[in-house]
């Protein structure tokens, strides 16, 4: 199999028809499926909503050199 050269690869802007559907159709299920997983973890993931609270907690576990 031959790698293309760059006189044979097609341009974006050259693509006509289905594949430039294509290539469109894809770049927004990207968008749409990022937007739905910023949602989703802004919404779900992070702090829980019933955390009890810890009087004497540790803030953070020293590190030993």
């Amino acid at each position: 199999m031959n790698e293309p050269t760059l006189q044979q690869m097609e341009d974006y802007n050259g693509l006509r028809g289905q594949k430039r559907w294509v290539v469109r159709t894809v770049i927004i299920t990207g968008l749409l499926i990022g937007a739905i997983y910023v949602v989703v973890a802004n919404s779900y993931i992070g702090q829980p909503h019933d955390a009890l609270p810890a009087a004497g907690a540790v803030p953070s576990v020293p590190f030993n050199h």
